[in-house]
């Protein structure tokens, strides 16, 4: 278990762990631990947050460093996933058109578009939020993102026949995911109480209606649409605290 924690850790972060390659089911058995390392990356944002007020700074740059520290902690990873996602999928090209755009090293206008889009978006609900909430809301956005990942892997078939999300989907089960899920509900209402599972109910719907959009699209999901409903779900968990929050 412990060994499975530390790939969750490595695979969704740029801590220098430097595990070797796991087998699947060990891959797949890391997804207990997302919401467990979301939830972990939100307090380290908020000490950010924090710290960085003692500098004297205004609401909204604390607000842009924040954002930016995400960015480098998580090595970019899910906001690539989002601009080839953002590509493809506004390319109005067929299916097998669109697994190869979302192969394709270089990005497109739509990809830039989408990046600023949702950084912007971050930051300026960040800012818009309570002060007193922003510790609350970084811990709900990053736990309860990375298990719509968790979510959408077990849900939904995956699009390609090789791919990196596929070493996680093959070993997937039951136990897995509710594990994972167990795991969410509990850092949900760590980070606040009842609000906090009631958002976990929102993201559960949203990934539910991007899967089946994926699905649609492409016949399933890649590395990166999770990639991209992880961001898209950022948004929808800041969203939703500024909501309640008032």
């Amino acid at each position: 278990m412990i060994a499975s924690f530390f790939l969750a850790l490595q695979f969704l972060t740029i801590i220098p762990i430097r595990l070797k390659e796991a087998k699947e089911q060990r891959m797949a058995a890391s997804l207990v631990f997302y919401p467990v390392v979301g939830l972990l990356l939100g307090l380290f944002l908020s000490g950010v947050n924090v710290s960085v007020s003692f500098l004297n700074f205004s609401s909204l740059t604390r607000n842009v460093i924040t954002v930016v520290v995400l960015i480098i902690i998580t090595g970019g990873l899910h906001l690539d996933g989002l601009s080839d996602t953002a590509d493809a999928f506004l390319s109005g090209k067929p299916r097998e058109k669109m697994l190869e755009i979302m192969r394709d090293s270089r990005t497109g206008v739509m990809g830039v578009l989408s990046l600023i889009s949702v950084i912007l978006l971050k930051i300026a609900l960040l800012f818009s939020i309570n002060i007193s909430l922003q510790p609350i809301a970084l811990m709900l956005m990053c736990s309860l993102s990375r298990w719509s990942a968790v979510a959408a892997m077990f849900f939904f078939p995956y699009a390609r026949q090789d791919g990196k999300a596929g070493v996680f989907i093959k070993g997937m089960n039951l136990k897995i995911f509710i594990l994972s899920s167990v795991a969410v509900v509990l850092c949900a209402s760590i980070a606040w109480q009842v609000r906090g599972l009631i958002i976990l109910l929102i993201v559960t719907g949203f990934s539910c209606l991007a899967g089946k959009f994926s699905t649609k699209k492409i016949g399933g999901i890649t590395g990166d649409t999770l990639g991209a409903g992880i961001e898209l779900t950022e948004i929808i968990t800041l969203l939703s605290v500024f909501i309640l929050g008032k």
